[in-house]
């Protein structure tokens, strides 16, 4: 049987020009699930608020990413890791990638798919936590595209793996890279979200307050974001052996206040002013290093800090084309096939 792998991540601008990154800016905010609010409220928000007061600051933060990459991290990683798997296990699968906004698109690989004529087609988000804005967004648009299709192979859709022991595995291998009794603190900073919109996975009509997320993932949050977050986070700490009170959740990336805290910038405040001066982050969410990672942490993130009083961070990377990381990405098939 031909079996085919799509690998998807979010996305990049093109380039890292103002038009390039408002047409990204675009694409990724104009999403329905990204920004949950009527259409036509979405489209003035987001043409005329949100990207017109972010895009400069945006693209100047792409070009710093540019200059230590020469190119887009998410894209080049994305890229490298889907060689070396095709490098290793093409006589099982056959490897694609694409990303969710801008190129290289998932129309594209797709389309090639298609031609391909597979007996199965396998669709892996690179998102380790489920998320509507991410995930969601990712499966429901491959589907739009393959419903259009006249022969359908078998479909598989991947929406999670938090929890999967070789993903858990890999941040423990290059977490251990550090010596973490060098730290006061380790931070697990998670990309953030609105409220509403963990609060919309219940289908009981609970909340998320109501469901005691930060113990981790039960049968009645198993599909909120928040639970996954602190469910990962738990199984990474145990295997580090790490104190409750030596770590801490926070979430980063947010647009206004109703988004999920604590706040990764807030946080880091709190450390540094009660003498926490040397902290490690683990962001278990990205597994390519992104903006959110190398600019947003490790340079804004990380001067503040210094600026606070504080005396060392550092970022533990992502798993980016890690050979480990290869391996695991045909365990998690596996063990979904």
């Amino acid at each position: 049987m031909k079996k085919a792998v799509l690998l998807i991540n979010l996305g990049s601008p093109n380039k890292p020009s103002i038009l390039s990154v408002w047409r990204y800016l675009r694409q990724f905010l104009m999403d329905y699930r990204v920004i949950d609010i009527p259409y036509l409220i979405r489209l003035f928000l987001v043409n005329i608020i949100i990207i017109p007061f972010r895009v400069k600051n945006s693209a100047k933060e792409y070009k710093k990413l540019w200059k230590i990459f020469g190119e887009s991290p998410l894209i080049k990683y994305t890229k490298s890791l889907t060689k070396k798997l095709n490098d290793k296990y093409s006589s099982k699968y056959e490897f694609y990638y694409a990303m969710r906004y801008q190129n290289p698109s998932i129309d594209k690989a797709l389309e090639k798919i298609y031609l391909e004529n597979y007996d199965e087609l396998i669709i892996l988000p690179l998102y380790p936590q489920y998320a509507s804005a991410s995930s969601g967004s990712t499966i429901e648009y491959c589907n739009k595209k393959i419903n259009n299709w006249w022969n359908f192979p078998k479909i598989t859709i991947i929406n999670h793996f938090y929890n999967h022991k070789s993903y858990i595995n890999c941040f423990i291998e290059n977490t251990k890279k550090f010596n973490i009794e060098n730290y006061n603190h380790v931070l697990f900073s998670f990309h953030g979200l609105p409220e509403r919109h963990v609060d919309k996975t219940y289908t009981n009509n609970s909340l998320c307050k109501d469901n005691d997320c930060e113990y981790g993932v039960v049968n009645e949050n198993k599909y909120c974001y928040k639970a996954m977050c602190y469910e990962t986070t738990k199984l990474i700490a145990k295997e580090l052996s790490l104190n409750d009170e030596n770590y801490s959740v926070t979430f980063q990336s947010r647009l206004d206040d109703k988004w999920l805290k604590p706040y990764t910038d807030t946080e880091l405040m709190k450390l540094a002013k009660t003498g926490k001066s040397k902290v490690l982050i683990i962001s278990p969410a990205f597994v390519s290093d992104c903006l959110e990672t190398i600019i947003e942490i490790s340079q804004i993130n990380k001067a503040e800090f210094i600026n606070m009083g504080g005396k060392e961070l550092n970022l533990v990377p992502s798993l980016n084309d890690n050979d480990n990381w290869v391996d695991s990405i045909f365990e998690i098939i596996e063990s979904n096939a």
